[in-house]
């Protein structure tokens, strides 16, 4: 059954065409397939299917070696798999166990992939008979409530039955290798085992290759190096950040000290550092706190986004805070005399340095 969707539907997972009408989803009602179009399909025409063959054997790949995994580590370990995910580059298992080591997970990936050398087979069997006592040795989640027609069973050899409608390869040695990845943390009292199969196993290989690659053009030194490499980088941009703050907190003194030196001062403060951060706004509103005048910082890319702090009086600043956000399309808050927050217009300071002097001259008069 196809049915035509009255909308303009993309999928980037598109792998389906019917007489070259795009398929978006495929869904069941009953025993019936549902497949939802781009387009109307011409009632009683043969139709003529295409799909992405190299996706469905990604699939295909992912799936079985899914099954693999859950056998052979509920019947080595007696962990059993609540749930798993097919990801984009990776899929993982979710087990109903917090004990999983990666010892373990090295154990599990030797067992698995001499299964896969031992070419089991992979069959599909239909049962019409839903009492069939095959039925009762496979496993399953339940059937849906809805369920009509025959009971499809998928069966790796002497290993493990599963009900399932998935799509899957007839034989292990088409999976070539399992690897597996990680264990993490997942759901209470649950880890999830993150594994790629097959053709994913040599696209990862070949990601890591070439950052590792691109990693010993960048740090000067063979793959066995990078981790010393990194972490003599790290040490210097610690001892580099360290002078950097040292630096910043000299400017701000020095701004401070230059503005308070001032015979006649005048009533709006304003400085901006491209290099500064939120510590060298509070040092100077710090350093000027017996000062009575206004502050105006900001920090960042004089033309992109950053960071703005106003503080002065609480009555004038929690009035104007939110208008100078406004102006610097930024969003921020504050309290006692300070707000502060991100900018991602910096380019409009001087629209806002404009609203801060034109304040203060509309309330000259008023506070003398």
């Amino acid at each position: 059954m196809a049915k035509h969707v009255n909308q303009n539907l993309k999928c980037s997972s598109l792998t389906v065409q019917i007489n070259d009408v795009d398929v978006v989803k495929v869904t069941r009602r009953g025993a019936t397939a549902v497949h939802l179009v781009t387009d109307a399909v011409a009632v009683d025409s043969d139709a003529a299917v295409t799909l992405d063959w190299a996706r469905r054997w990604d699939h295909m790949q992912q799936h079985s070696g899914q099954h693999l995994i859950t056998a052979v580590a509920e019947r080595t370990f007696g962990y059993k798999t609540t749930s798993w995910n097919l990801g984009g580059q990776t899929s993982f298992i979710e087990l109903d166990t917090d004990s999983m080591t990666s010892d373990l997970m090295s154990q599990l990936e030797t067992d698995v992939n001499q299964m896969i050398r031992q070419c089991l087979s992979v069959s599909t069997t239909l049962y019409e008979d839903k009492s069939a006592p095959e039925l009762l040795e496979a496993h399953t989640r339940g059937l849906p409530d809805d369920h009509v027609g025959p009971v499809r069973v998928v069966a790796i050899q002497g290993l493990d039955a599963n009900m399932c409608c998935g799509t899957h390869v007839s034989n292990l040695s088409h999976l070539q290798v399992i690897k597996l990845l990680a264990v993490e943390k997942g759901k209470k009292g649950k880890q999830n085992l993150v594994f790629v199969v097959g053709d994913r196993v040599l696209g990862y290989l070949g990601r890591c290759y070439a950052r590792e690659k691109s990693f010993t053009t960048l740090l000067g030194g063979c793959p066995e190096e990078h981790l010393q490499l990194v972490e003599k980088l790290q040490k210097s941009y610690r001892v580099t950040n360290k002078h950097s703050t040292s630096l910043l907190r000299d400017v701000a003194e020095l701004e401070c000290d230059k503005f308070k030196a001032k015979t006649n001062k005048e009533p709006l403060f304003v400085l901006h550092r491209r290099e500064g951060d939120t510590e060298f706004m509070n040092s100077v509103v710090q350093r000027l706190a017996d000062e009575e005048v206004l502050l105006f910082l900001t920090t960042g890319d004089e033309k992109g986004a950053g960071m703005f702090m106003l503080a002065g009086r609480e009555e004038i600043v929690g009035e104007l805070g939110p208008r100078v956000a406004e102006i610097l399309d930024g969003k921020g808050g504050g309290k006692k005399g300070r707000f502060q927050g991100k900018a991602n217009k910096l380019s409009r300071r001087a629209e806002a340095e404009k609203l801060l002097w034109d304040y203060i001259s509309a309330h000259k008069d008023t506070e003398q």
